[in-house]
């Protein structure tokens, strides 16, 4: 398993990984399997998206913000229930297939830590596994 670090610099943020994580795979050498990022945090999650247009991150907050509103009436004493919600809604694993040592995503998909609770500094795991 490999490490690695983001910074997050807002409350809510999407940042694209995927280059972080192809990174990563070109250090493993691996040509076919599957790799799985793991993000060890209850206040941030993982996704795959779109990345060729921004304001498909911006709706995406937005669109979590109204479901779970910073603002809103929980109980959690730390304050942050609205990330713990939204990291439930996005996940904290993805799995992506690996063809001739490149993440088989789609022409428009990119990987994307997803921050609920930043600004933060978060841990990216990454596993491969030969296939």
């Amino acid at each position: 398993m490999l490490k690695i670090e983001i910074k997050t610099s807002a409350r809510t943020d999407l940042v694209d990984i995927t280059r972080k994580v192809q990174e990563t795979v070109d250090k493993i050498k691996i040509k076919k399997g599957v790799c799985l990022v793991f993000v060890p945090h209850t206040t941030a999650g993982i996704t795959i998206n779109e990345n060729a247009d921004v304001s498909v991150q911006e709706d995406i907050l937005s669109g979590l913000n109204k479901i779970a509103p910073e603002d809103g009436k929980y109980h959690h004493r730390e304050g942050n229930s609205d990330a713990h919600i939204k990291t439930t809604l996005m996940n904290s694993q993805i799995l992506v297939i690996i063809e001739d040592g490149r993440l088989a995503l789609g022409a428009w998909q990119g990987i994307y830590l997803c921050e609920f609770d930043g600004p933060r500094t978060r841990q990216v795991w990454i596993k491969t596994i030969k296939g």
